[in-house]
């Protein structure tokens, strides 16, 4: 079945209150990425485009092209996500939408109350409901469930029930125990609080509000149903899909990917004149030259890399990994914390020695500690210096606690300042020691993409506290990184070679029996 993000869940006209569904409460993943790939598009075309020529773009291209990248984000998601599914959004409580909405529902809720205490009751809104209901009911239903079928079409037989409503003999809490019963026939077991708490409603107005809930809830779980059968044969075709809508999209809109060839060129300039050793970057044997060291897998690689110290606020990301923007961003947060928990482990444990380097449980005591303290670093609000003050504070407390413990001298007055200080240095970006972790941390991520198997690749020395910590979003890293690789190999290929020209390197590209693309 066909799944469009950001459509209603079910449906009652203007009046009816709309439930809209989607993974995140604060955020609509296929919007924001619809908005960012067209802010790159304009801003491709303002710098390709001469403005006595401009390139038109019809109101029907670019509702097809949303339409597009609405499919290919969704796609994208459920295949890159394993416990994607759709859920109801909800509004926050103080929001403006919020309040219409709710003055929307009351409206019409009141209404169908106010025509059921008439005399003689007018029924002409319930039975709409009732029709909504019936069609909801058989969407529910599989080709071969004929029995039910016919049950509900004999029972919910609108025209019989407009003719009982003529006459006077139309009962509702009849037709309502049918179609509460159909709800628990073809529920999920998960809804089955939901449907003994629906029989237990003798008001019609309130029965037939949870009745319409509980109906949205079981849409939801027949969508999530749906996306879980097809993720299997969704990922099987998911990289042509991908790279054709992508390809599709620039077409439509003349777009370029110049800010990927940026970012690419960046990366090329930064693996050409750093210092590393060249078998870290690229494979390479020790010795080789720097322009050896220019292979497109090496770029790409740290190309990779660098999407985890980007500026969001102030640079907009490369087209190919615009749809996991949010996850680079998370796991750049969750990269920043953990290079300044192994900083400070290593500043701790270099200081006390031996005397508290075998205690595994107070290492994990004191990455608590720290994880507590950094919590909310990303956020604008937080203030790095004042919480390494704290942090050093408490981390003297804990580390003579320890000692005492265990029978070793407490750290004197002298060594436990020079302990604070440099803890608290460590709230510089440029502090030696969190320069040092963070660069091999890079180095890590850099040798996992480049291994062909991960798992012999090594924790260097002082990352070995947050070993488990860096394992899972190196799992992460690398299950998006390459499978964007899967995706816009052609799309590097073509940009890496024009930019390994200007340096003067005739390298083979990462996907030579690729179909080359065009990029506008």
């Amino acid at each position: 079945m066909p799944l469009e993000p950001g459509k209603p869940c079910a449906g009652r006209g203007e009046e009816s209150p709309k439930s809209t569904c989607h993974k995140r409460q604060d955020d609509s993943e296929p919007e924001h990425l619809r908005n960012r790939l067209r802010e790159d598009t304009e801003i491709s075309r303002s710098v390709n485009t001469p403005s006595v020529s401009p390139n038109l773009v019809s109101v029907e291209e670019l509702i097809e092209a949303e339409k597009g990248v609405c499919n290919m984000a969704l796609a994208h998601e459920i295949v890159v996500d394993e416990s994607f599914i759709i859920k109801q959004r909800d509004l926050p409580e103080s929001s403006f939408e919020k309040t219409i909405e709710d003055i929307m529902k009351k409206a019409f809720w009141d209404s169908l109350q106010a025509q059921l205490s008439e005399d003689p009751p007018v029924y002409d809104h319930a039975i709409k409901l009732l029709g909504e209901i019936k069609e909801s009911l058989l969407s529910f239903l599989l080709p071969g469930h004929t029995r039910l079928r016919n049950q509900i079409n004999e029972v919910l037989d609108l025209e019989l029930i407009k003719q009982e409503a003529e006459n006077g003999a139309l009962h509702i809490p009849k037709l309502a125990d049918f179609i509460i019963g159909m709800m628990a026939t073809l529920c999920a077991p998960i809804r089955d609080d939901e449907i003994k708490i629906i029989r237990d409603i003798s008001d019609v107005v309130a029965l037939f509000r949870e009745i319409f809930a509980v109906l949205d809830l079981m849409k939801l779980d027949m969508v999530n149903f749906a996306i879980s059968s097809i993720r299997p044969h969704l990922m099987k075709q998911s990289v042509d899909y991908e790279r054709k809508s992508f390809q599709e999209f620039f077409d439509k809109q003349h777009g370029s990917l110049e800010i990927t060839t940026e970012w690419l060129q960046e990366a090329a300039s930064e693996v050409l004149s750093s210092d590393m050793d060249t078998s870290v970057l690229s494979g390479a044997v020790a010795g080789a030259t720097d322009i050896s060291a220019l292979c497109p897998t090496a770029v790409l690689n740290h190309a990779y890399v660098k999407l985890l110290k980007w500026d969001h606020a102030n640079r907009l990301f490369p087209e190919p990994v615009l749809m996991d923007q949010s996850r680079f961003e998370e796991m750049q947060r969750e990269l920043n914390q953990l290079t300044i928990t192994a900083a400070v482990l290593l500043v701790i444990y270099n200081m006390t020695g031996a005397a508290i380097s075998g205690l595994s449980g107070f290492l994990d005591r004191l990455k608590r500690i720290i994880k507590v303290l950094l919590t909310g670093m990303h956020t604008v609000s937080f203030h790095l210096v004042e919480a390494m003050v704290s942090m050093s504070e408490q981390i003297c407390v804990e580390v003579n606690n320890c000692l005492s413990q265990h029978g070793f001298s407490l750290l004197t007055p002298e060594k436990e300042a020079v302990l604070k200080g440099q803890i608290q240095a460590i709230s510089g970006s440029d502090n030696s020691v969190r320069k040092l972790i963070d660069l091999r941390i890079q180095t890590f991520l850099k040798m996992h993409l480049a291994s062909s198997n991960p798992k012999s690749v090594a924790i260097p020395g002082g990352l070995g506290p947050i070993g488990s910590e860096l394992e899972e979003v190196t799992i992460k890293f690398l299950h998006l990184a390459n499978y964007n690789k899967l995706v816009f190999s052609p799309y590097y290929d073509t940009i890496l070679t024009k930019v390994l020209k200007k340096n003067g390197s005739q390298l083979p590209g990462i996907g030579e029996e690729e179909q080359q693309p065009s990029l506008g």
